[in-house]
């Protein structure tokens, strides 16, 4: 277990749900029983979703084609019309999905396009998690065809085509439901392999907890679970500077973004919030703001001054500041006090130029918060996104919040977090400057950076969700009060509700 991470969001790589097969057997479980425990539960779940209609069984050459086998067997025997058809033969199958292949009493026909032509419902047990290369032409020419059909489907593990540890497709089609075992893996999160698996069902086929002690988990999905302990709250002996004093670097002429962001910090419980900005900005970060301060830097050296004032206790630069050697000199002074440091949008892009130097100045709690883009001009990591973000973790030895619809956020000792409640409405502009400005609030308080990051981006795409069409960023600050009203209801034990435990 990684950072007393709740060990039931935990999501397990295809290497480590095969140790988690592997003890579970040595225990004293055998295979086949595992596998007819995996096709009973997939069997429930069509039996609960649909009525008894025409259904072809997609078998592959492996063990996701056996429990393919024990769910058409299942359903033969509730009386359902099944058909079965395989990739390759059944001569070709071995151990316990052979030893359940031969249970199958009917007709097993070659996998080929036109065997779907009559289905009403398909069971995709071609390919699980485990796959590493392109489909065949058989398979991907049946998919096909079951998409030009619209034919209802549910897939064994994962949908066929998705890699199980980053959520590529080689050839997938879009699934109903995905019925899969113990615990998700990331591809059932991560883009684009999330969209292909439709409604993702978790099933218990006697695997115990207890293998995960072994397994160690070290990626998990986002959720209150993992960090609502940690969540900073007022309490009756605080005062404005003991929930701290958020320190934000304003940029000129674009002074919106910077603005955003100290709504947010103060939303998400600064004690205090001050922007500070050049004399020529002043007057318009002043007029527009009110429980905002707003400090006017008079000098080339009155920001460096400014920081010597041991009350800020979290910076954040970025947000509307410019690309260029002034904000680079001011991410490397924040960074130099060795107090928490949220590093956002033109901070991150003002070292393109030369990245190591950005890495080797953080000494202290730091965040950052690159979209693709600029996390390509710091980064040279390759792969899938979850990869790429340790990767980037642990070359700057910071927090990173890799954002889009499927944020990744990692930290310097490998531990990653999957965010699945982000709305697409949250693509519009300034939407990045209220997440940042939520992250500083929470650091402003104390809250340690991976564990602030984690909630900020759970509260961001919260926000968003519960505003619903026609966001814009100003609306997401006035989203806040409420969600950590519930939050702290649910952290006190007086709220019963789940509904904060969804993914969105």
């Amino acid at each position: 277990m990684r950072l007393g991470l709740n060990l039931s969001r935990a999501l397990l790589s295809v290497s480590q749900m095969g140790v988690a097969d592997r003890l579970t057997i040595e225990s004293g479980v055998p295979a086949a029983t595992l596998m007819e425990n995996a096709g009973r539960a997939v069997t429930r779940e069509i039996i609960k979703r649909w009525a008894k209609r025409s259904t072809i069984v997609l078998c592959g050459p492996g063990n996701n084609g056996g429990d393919g086998f024990v769910v058409a067997r299942l359903l033969q025997d509730a009386g359902w019309p099944v058909r079965v058809a395989i990739l390759g033969s059944v001569d070709k199958l071995r151990g316990e999905a052979r030893f359940h292949a031969d249970q199958w009493k009917g007709i097993v026909e070659p996998l080929k396009p036109h065997v779907v032509q009559d289905a009403e419902l398909v069971v995709d047990a071609i390919f699980g998690a485990g796959l590493n290369r392109p489909l065949d032409a058989d398979s991907l020419d049946t998919l096909a065809e079951v998409a030009s059909r619209r034919i209802d489907v549910l897939a064994i593990d994962v949908p066929t085509g998705v890699m199980g540890d980053s959520g590529v497709s080689l050839g997938a089609i879009p699934a109903t439901v995905t019925v899969t075992f113990f615990r998700k893996k990331p591809g059932h999160l991560l883009l684009p392999g999330r969209n292909y698996c439709g409604d993702v069902v978790v099933a218990d086929i006697g695997i115990p907890e207890t293998v995960l002690s072994k397994v160690i988990p070290d990626t998990f999905e986002n959720s209150p679970a993992l960090w609502l302990d940690k969540l900073p709250l007022p309490n009756a002996t605080d005062h404005k500077y003991k929930r701290g004093h958020a320190l934000i670097s304003g940029g000129y002429p674009m002074t919106g973004a910077a603005r955003l962001s100290a709504i947010a910090a103060a939303r998400s419980g600064a004690g205090l919030t001050t922007i500070a900005v050049s004399e020529v900005a002043f007057p318009i970060y002043a007029a527009a703001l009110t429980s905002i301060m707003v400090h006017p830097l008079v000098d080339k050296d009155a920001f460096h001054l400014l920081l010597k004032d041991k009350r800020f206790n979290a910076f954040l630069i970025g947000p509307g500041a410019g690309v260029g050697e002034e904000t680079k000199c001011r991410v490397l002074a924040m960074l130099q006090t060795g107090r928490a440091t949220v590093i956002d949008a033109d901070g991150l892009t003002s070292f393109q130029a030369n990245p190591g130097e950005l890495y080797q100045a953080i000494q202290g709690p730091c965040v950052m918060t690159p979209h693709e883009g600029e996390f390509q001009r710091l980064f040279d990591a390759t792969g899938d996104k979850l990869s790429r973000s340790r990767v980037a973790a642990k070359q700057s030895n910071a927090v990173i919040i890799l954002k889009g619809a499927d944020t990744v956020i990692s930290e310097p000792g490998g531990c990653s977090v999957i965010n699945t409640n982000a709305p697409a409405t949250l693509a519009t502009a300034g939407a990045g400057d209220v997440l940042s400005g939520i992250l500083l609030g929470l650091l402003a308080q104390g809250m340690e950076p991976f564990f602030a990051a984690l909630a900020a981006v759970w509260i961001h795409g919260e926000a968003a969700n519960r505003f619903g069409l026609g966001l814009i960023a100003e609306d997401l600050p006035n989203q806040l009060p409420a969600i950590y009203q519930e939050l702290a209801r649910l952290k006190a034990g007086q709220s019963k509700t789940t509904q904060l435990y969804s993914t969105g």
